[in-house]
């Protein structure tokens, strides 16, 4: 076994592998850019050595930097992760040329999966369903049109080096490949520094579902079970759960075994991924098509942990040590049911746009030891991640925060155990996308498993605007914010030095969602009672919140736990649960008539301006000045995280004036152009 393991990596991924080689007794080196130098994975590592400036085609791309540090410190096996230099060929040969273990599959399988062009063809040769489509290299764009006109309509392009949902565009006409054509051509080039397409058929009702493998030196290859994937947006996944509520056990087998006998084919070991695009339509369990294979450690792989009771990370060090399988096929069992959910910087109210800044406040829901393949009991919650409290997301790597995993016997306890994990969850300073999360975990369509890689944009067309309150949660949260509203009025009167908690009013007229509660409290040595005025049940609450605290947790009639971000406000508070803010406006009753004939502030007209959705850089301006344009012309494309995003006209109107040039970096709401 190996001495010290030395992780080509940052954030979740090397806080997670350095958790399981220090379980074996292996000691740990960490790698870093002055951006992460005080970083968690850094912290956490037995030894760490810089690597370079922040961008990481100066640090964490650099393998000759990381090849120096491994044998610095005298590392005798390198884990990429997943990511930066995880899929190159060129870097597992430098580690085999130096005589340090890479850990993970042998360079010549890299090279044979990395091109999605051939490794379609050999997965065809392998006996591997294929999607049908033009594999070769295409000149230009009118090649591009003649050949998805032969293949017929809806068309995906794809970056033949592609991944990670960069360099895909769907095309659902001529014009759309005429308009796409280019720009996939140079986001490959951008993120991959390959400009080679490819076009293949787009499978409709289509859900994302993919095979784990694991194979050892001596010839073993199994697969364990499949995740489902179908949740995403801009073709990145966003929940993950394993198994898919769709297939049965004979899709399964037949996935699985198409997936070995690809994986055989290129001499594959260590942990993989064989990723499918499976038709919803189809009910014959043949419906599904090799999209690529991922020759590292997933982001998802936790969801497999979880049902499997395997550590996938100790599997693939044993491998890489050329320890054999200690399993076979039979032996693999999956119990129960895992779902993953990706915590991104980003605002889901705004478009999903990245967020970056510092995290004033980071508490995840768990704090228990991370069980990594753990199997069994009621039930539990796991958080893999790689930053602090007061450390801060970069602009230079990926916006994930965290991976939030439950694992339940059943697909619903699993879900459950996510939203009330979410709830929990205290994350401020930047946006997060926790309230995005917990409304699809509630989502009746995503309860019901019918799910596709459509879903975000087939269910939030308009985008996100919060998970709606049902009557129900709406009235426990008046008495909530009652309550709340009591104790603070209680403190209040503490601090003053006046007269105590008899002489205040305990009844309160309560605001939210266009809706009025009349709320009357009775204390008690449990709690307090919140009755309403129009005579419905009232609710027994008992909380051990103070105020200034945060996070707010609620017993209400001795069975139901509800979980509350607490903000104070000038006329109330902003309640944060179940996947949306509530704002909640409680007075005296004697202030309520008042408050109703108070004039609100109206936010300024920006409807005429053509706003920068999203930090980045201002690549073209379409339209001059004095210029008529149609509701949907494109008028300015700007490039953020190497993504083209082409800004279209809302409606029709003239351009007055333009503020900005070609070049020119954007902040967020920074006005491009302003029409008459």
């Amino acid at each position: 076994m190996f001495k010290k393991i030395l992780v080509a990596n940052r954030g979740e991924i090397a806080c997670r592998v350095f958790r399981t080689a220090k379980r074996m007794g292996i000691a740990t080196v960490a790698v870093y850019s002055d951006a992460d130098a005080r970083a968690p994975h850094v912290l956490m590592a037995d030894e760490a050595v810089r690597l370079g400036p922040a961008p990481a085609a100066e640090s964490y791309l650099k393998a000759d930097l990381i090849l120096a540090a491994a044998k610095a410190t005298g590392a005798d096996a390198i884990h990429p992760g997943y990511g930066f230099l995880s899929e190159r060929e060129s870097f597992a040969k430098a580690c085999a040329e130096a005589g340090i273990a890479f850990v993970g599959p042998p360079a010549n399988a890299i090279a044979a999966m990395g091109d999605k062009i051939e490794s379609k063809k050999l997965a065809k040769a392998a006996g591997v369903n294929v999607v049908p489509g033009y594999l070769g290299e295409i000149a230009d764009t009118d090649e591009a049109v003649k050949i998805a006109s032969d293949i017929g309509y809806p068309v995906m392009m794809k970056a033949s080096a592609g991944g990670g949902g960069k360099g895909m565009r769907l095309a659902w006409s001529e014009q759309d490949v005429r308009e796409g054509f280019e720009a996939t051509k140079r986001e490959g080039l951008a993120s991959f520094g390959d400009d080679r397409v490819f076009i293949e058929k787009f499978i409709e009702q289509p859900r994302h579902i993919e095979i784990q493998l694991i194979g050892d030196q001596h010839g073993n290859i199994l697969y364990l079970g499949e995740r489902e994937c179908s949740i995403q947006r801009r073709h990145q996944k966003v929940v993950e759960e394993a198994p898919s509520p769709f297939v049965t056990p004979e899709m399964r087998r037949k996935m699985g075994e198409q997936a070995v006998a690809l994986a055989r084919a290129v001499g594959y070991y260590s942990a993989g991924t064989v990723e499918l695009i499976v038709s919803g339509a189809d009910k014959t369990g043949d419906g599904f098509y090799f999209l690529e294979m991922n020759t590292r450690l997933q982001v998802e792989h936790p969801v497999t942990e979880a049902i499997t009771g395997l550590d996938l990370v100790e599997q693939m060090i044993r491998v890489a040590a050329g320890e054999r399988l200690a399993f076979t096929q039979d032996e693999v069992t999956l119990t129960g049911w895992a779902i993953e959910n990706r915590v991104y910087a980003e605002d889901p109210y705004r478009g999903f746009l990245p967020s970056t800044g510092r995290l004033v406040r980071y508490a995840p829901p768990a704090a228990q030891e991370t069980p990594y393949g753990a199997v069994g009991g009621d039930g539990y919650v796991r958080v893999d991640d790689g930053v602090a409290e007061g450390g801060e997301v970069s602009m230079f790597y990926d916006p994930m925060i965290a991976k939030l995993i439950t694992w339940g016997n059943t697909r619903d306890e699993a879900a459950d155990l996510q939203v009330a994990a979410l709830d929990r969850f205290e994350l401020e300073g930047l946006g997060n996308n926790i309230d995005f999360l917990s409304a699809l975990m509630q989502h009746p369509r995503f309860r019901s498993g019918a799910l596709t890689t459509g879903f975000i944009a087939e269910e939030y067309p308009e985008g996100f605007e919060g998970a709606p309150a049902d009557a129900s949660l709406q009235r426990k949260l008046a008495a909530v914010a009652t309550v709340l509203d009591l104790i603070q009025a209680a403190r209040a009167v503490e601090i003053s030095g006046q007269l105590a908690m008899p002489t205040l009013s305990s009844e309160r007229v309560v605001l939210i969602g266009g809706e009025r509660f009349d709320i009357s409290v009775d204390g008690h040595a449990g709690g307090m009672l919140v009755s309403f005025t129009d005579d419905a049940a009232p609710l027994d609450i008992a909380t051990g919140w103070q105020p200034g605290q945060r996070l707010a947790q609620f017993r209400i009639d001795g069975e139901e736990l509800l979980s509350v971000g607490v903000k104070r406000t000038r006329a109330g508070w902003t309640l944060r649960t179940r996947g949306a803010a509530h704002d909640v406006k409680v007075y005296a009753p004697r202030v309520a008539e008042l408050a109703r004939h108070m004039i609100e502030k109206i936010p300024p007209d920006m409807s005429r301006f053509l706003l920068a959705p999203m930090p980045g850089l201002l690549t073209r301006i379409e339209v001059g000045e004095g210029e008529k344009v149609e509701a949907g012309q494109p008028l300015a494309v700007v490039e953020a995280m190497k993504m083209e995003n082409i800004l279209r006209a809302e409606k029709a109107g003239v351009v007055k004036a333009i503020n900005f040039a070609a070049g020119d970096s954007l902040a967020v709401d920074a006005a491009i152009l302003e029409f008459e």
